[in-house]
């Protein structure tokens, strides 16, 4: 019966809004679904005072496995998941909100090979990205031949580095495409920006992180 069931533990990693938000729900209404808190993790501890029961916060995310999490949700940094994402599919599901990772191959294969080896699964969620679910439909069926995604942004809505961050500041108030390329060397130079872009290589597999496209524009409005 479903008042037997056991519930399915979450362990949330990151505490922005997202995480905020999904320890506060998973708190208030997870009982209705079966979900529980496994743990919440954050780099600033701090952040989490008075938010998140002491019991349920984790203050060394290396000790996660201690908390025994049937899905863990990544709403950190890319590199939450360059460093962990392969031990979290060891142990448990995983949701990476934070695509942009997988754009490094060895970080692709370890995770996937890691979930297949021990019966996990890597969740990527769609976000923004409307019609993720036709886009990997036709890739499993080998229709997909191309895929190009454009995001345009206000500059100041950008965390860019290397060049990309010396074209911004060079552009002077002017629209300008900062970017328009493959996805795969675009993670590097904007990895909080185009997590959608990454999604859309995942999903569209056929094509992947170097054939699937992505324009970055810059519009001051």
């Amino acid at each position: 019966m479903d008042h037997e069931r056991k519930s399915r533990r979450i362990g949330i990693v990151g505490f922005g809004h997202l995480g905020q938000y999904l320890t506060e729900m998973i708190e208030e209404q997870g009982h209705q679904y079966g979900l529980e808190l496994a743990f919440v993790w954050n780099r600033n501890q701090k952040k989490m005072e008075g938010k998140v029961r002491k019991e349920v916060q984790l203050e060394d995310l290396s000790m996660f496995v201690e908390r025994c999490a049937d899905l863990i949700v990544e709403v950190a940094h890319p590199q939450i998941i360059k460093d962990y994402g392969e031990e979290f599919l060891k142990h448990a599901d995983c949701m990476a909100g934070s695509p942009t990772a997988f754009a490094e191959q060895g970080v692709d294969t370890k995770c996937r090979e890691a979930a297949s080896r021990y019966g996990h699964t890597l969740y990527i969620p769609s976000g923004a990205l409307w019609g993720a679910e036709d886009i990997q439909k036709m890739a499993n069926r080998g229709t997909l031949k191309g895929l190009k995604v454009t995001m345009s942004k206000h500059p100041d809505s950008f965390k860019l580095r290397g060049h990309l961050q010396e074209l911004k500041e060079s552009m002077k108030g002017q629209r300008a495409v900062l970017y328009d390329g493959s996805v795969r060397n675009l993670c590097e130079l904007a990895p909080n920006n185009v997590n959608t872009m990454a999604a859309a290589a995942m999903a569209g597999h056929t094509l992947g992180f170097d054939c699937v496209q992505g324009s970055l524009v810059a519009d001051p409005g």
